[in-house]
């Protein structure tokens, strides 16, 4: 078979062959379903529970606040903006909550962190959506980090964070928060 293939053919034939198998295209490459990361995803219906309850904490205790929920990535899933409440605080609660998902801890944590360890400074200037200030949770449900929330307008990070942790614990995530006494 091989004389009926011109010899300029059968060079290029064979550098075919080489490339595909130097690049791995000659075999066909398997993934197995056990090697495909399975994460947990918070559904909708809970991160819009979580801001209501969120929100209703505030309003109970006359804060107009914004309260946003992000995946474990960091991108927005819900958010809610109380009446009256200032159009910064839609932008803080969603950097704070990008925040604690991100960093898997409470964003008032992270500032006291920070003001213990001026090293860590830079942590703020890793891009344009951290908010290192409370009101950052992240949203931990059965062990692992599914989210965060956060919550942006009340006239103190300690409570924003109080109305975020009532967020949490209408959804039935972990506590972020040390109970109140």
């Amino acid at each position: 078979m091989a004389r009926f293939i011109p010899n300029r053919n059968r060079r290029i034939i064979a550098a075919c062959i080489m490339t595909f198998s130097l690049l791995g295209l000659g075999a066909p490459s398997v993934i197995f379903a056990d090697e495909i990361p399975k994460e947990s995803v918070l559904p909708l219906g809970a991160a819009n529970k979580a801001i209501q309850a969120a929100l209703d904490a505030c309003k109970k205790d006359g804060y107009r606040v914004s309260v946003s929920v992000v995946d474990r990535a960091g991108v927005l899933r819900a958010m809610g903006r109380a009446d009256g409440a200032g159009p910064h605080t839609v932008d803080s609660s969603r950097k704070k909550a990008y925040t604690a998902a991100s960093v898997r801890r409470s964003t008032s944590e992270l500032a006291d962190l920070i003001a213990k360890v001026p090293t860590l400074q830079a942590l703020r200037d890793i891009n344009g959506d951290m908010l290192i200030l409370g009101g950052g949770l992240p949203i931990e449900i059965g062990g692992e980090v599914v989210g965060g929330i956060g919550v942006g307008g009340a006239p103190g990070a300690h409570l924003d964070d109080a109305c975020a942790q009532e967020g949490l614990d209408v959804i039935g995530a972990a506590p972020k928060l040390p109970a109140s006494k």
